[in-house]
């Protein structure tokens, strides 16, 4: 099968840089998969799990949402956080959840930003199903 180049980027580190056959990302709007000779685009991901097949093999990252650009060939993805689902603690994963949920419950007695609260909450969910569907 033909193949696109994929770079995926994170504020801490580059994730990705190779060769992909196609890859399938959580837009905002919905979630879509991008091939070799795709029209060009920009969009912003949501949180969600980011699919990359590669010689026949599917690999699946979790993320924190983050933009995409699809360009001649050239796929970048400049994403807010991204996991390997064979790589997150799922322990960490529930302690995250816990707090989320607790600071969700306490919004009224503190200055918690319930829109930060909320989104760590998709976040920890996010990566404990992963981890669940995907492995």
């Amino acid at each position: 099968m033909d193949s696109i180049s994929l770079e995926i980027l994170t504020p801490e580190k580059p994730i990705f840089n190779e060769k992909v056959e196609s890859v399938t990302v959580p837009g905002t709007k919905g979630s879509f998969q991008v091939l070799k000779d795709h029209a060009p685009l920009m969009s912003t991901i949501d949180i969600g799990v980011v699919a990359l097949k590669i010689k026949d093999q599917t690999s699946y990252f979790t993320t924190g949402g983050g933009t995409i650009e699809v360009k001649k060939n050239k796929i970048t993805i400049l994403a807010d956080s991204m996991e390997k689902v064979e790589d997150i603690d799922v322990d960490r994963a529930q302690q995250a959840k816990e707090r989320a949920e607790e600071r969700i419950r306490n919004k009224k007695d503190s200055d918690v930003d319930e829109a930060k609260a909320e989104s760590a909450l998709k976040r920890a969910i996010n990566r404990i199903n992963a981890k669940e569907k995907y492995l």
